[in-house]
């Protein structure tokens, strides 16, 4: 029994230790690291014998992961990419999107789930993890080819839509049959137009003054010489700016963390910011993927073997087969479709942000919360293989007429 005034310190310990040796078994494995640190939060959690870690403080280690993982996507997000593919990208996203949503709406519909839950299951199977399909791609040495670039600009529109999502479901938490997500009461109309009020102020603000103010800012700072204030400035950034977001706007930490990148990314220290900051996104995010397998029943997991088949089947089948007749039908060869197709094959950490907030508005239960970490943990794991199996595919002589 640890003295409660060390719950943070063994915490953090423990969970780092774990998710250390976990990530180190896979990386032997050639897995993901991912699954390391899923696996030990299962280890810590309070479903397995041995040491449980403080769950509501390893909850909210993970809100920071959260906010550095969001910082880091929008220090990414590059809207040149973006233009670049867009023929096939913007739409090609938005298809697979729908019809990953509609595959886990019906899935969830048979098993008798209410309308806000199968909504929300869907849009969780539906987006891919920016960290494992870069990693696949870096993997692949395939970041600059056509297929990588396109895969690229697929996700920046996947994780688009999954912050307009996670503006939106605040606001239709009660409608879609969650609880209020403030004491504030009103129509449909009323509360979605406030939210997008708040949004466009919030947006407003940041494109008008923290964009001009920031960089001046990390300017003033970087004439000091000093490596650490430079850093402090970033940090304090990503996370006074996600603290603002929410409480003057009435945004998630997510989305305001998520525009402090996007700002920073349009001057001129983004990569210096990126650098300074990565070894803090890494390990916050690390606290956050032990957190998500902190919430992993193995019981559950194993009594509802068929419930997990059929996630993992949309993840891997459903939404690739999708991806792959998208891009076809725009006439992109073949090497691309597959290579995008197993590109997607997996979901990561927009899907445990979305059911984290799922749960927090009465939209997830612990049931769904488990199938997406249980689809996730197998997706991951299997993501790989299946990457490299494309390959070989997509790398072999077509065969003689």
């Amino acid at each position: 029994m640890e003295p409660a005034s060390h719950v943070l310190i063994s915490t953090i310990a423990v969970s780092l230790a774990y998710a250390f040796v976990g990530g180190l078994i896979a990386a032997k494995l050639r897995l993901s690291p991912i699954v390391g640190y899923l696996a030990a939060g299962l280890a810590v959690g309070p479903f397995t014998p041995g040491f449980v870690a403080d769950t509501a403080l390893a909850h909210e280690l993970a809100e920071i992961g959260v906010i550095l993982l969001m910082f880091g996507v929008g220090l990414h997000f590059s809207i040149r990419e973006l233009l670049a593919v867009r023929r096939i990208a913007v739409p090609g996203a938005i298809v697979q999107i729908a019809v990953a949503t509609g595959l886990g709406m019906a899935l969830a519909n048979f098993w008798d789930w209410p309308l806000g839950q199968a909504i929300l299951f869907g849009l969780a199977l539906s987006v891919a993890s920016t960290v494992v399909l870069l990693r696949a791609l870096y993997d692949a040495d395939a970041v600059e080819t056509a297929e990588g670039r396109i895969a690229v600009g697929w996700l920046i529109v996947e994780d688009l839509v999954m912050v307009l999502a996670l503006v939106l479901l605040p606001a239709l938490a009660v409608p879609l049959g969650g609880v209020p997500s403030g004491e504030e009461e009103g129509t449909l109309v009323m509360t979605l137009a406030v939210t997008f009020g708040q949004l466009v102020a919030f947006v407003v603000v940041m494109f008008v003054v923290v964009a001009r103010l920031l960089p001046w800012l990390l300017d003033q700072v970087a004439r000091t010489g000093s490596r650490e204030l430079f850093t402090l400035a970033a940090i304090t950034a990503a996370l006074g700016i996600a603290f603002a977001a929410t409480l003057l706007f009435g945004v998630s930490y997510a989305l305001g963390a998520f525009f402090a990148g996007v700002v920073i990314n349009a001057s001129n220290h983004r990569h210096r910011v990126n650098q300074d900051t990565q070894p803090l996104q890494d390990a916050f995010g690390v606290l956050f993927f032990v957190a998500v397998g902190m919430l992993l029943d193995p019981v559950k997991m194993a009594s509802h073997p068929w419930h997990v088949a059929a996630v993992v089947a949309i993840i891997m089948v459903g939404k690739s087969l999708a991806a792959l007749a998208i891009i076809l039908s725009f006439r992109y060869p073949l090497k691309t479709g597959l290579v995008v197709a197993a590109s997607l094959a997996q979901i990561g950490e927009f899907s445990f942000i979305l059911v984290a907030l799922g749960q927090n508005l009465g939209l997830m239960t612990e049931e769904g919360l488990n199938l997406i970490v249980s689809g996730a943990l197998i997706s991951i794991a299997l993501n790989p293989f299946l990457f490299r199996f494309i390959g070989k595919i997509a790398a072999a002589p077509p065969a003689p007429a």
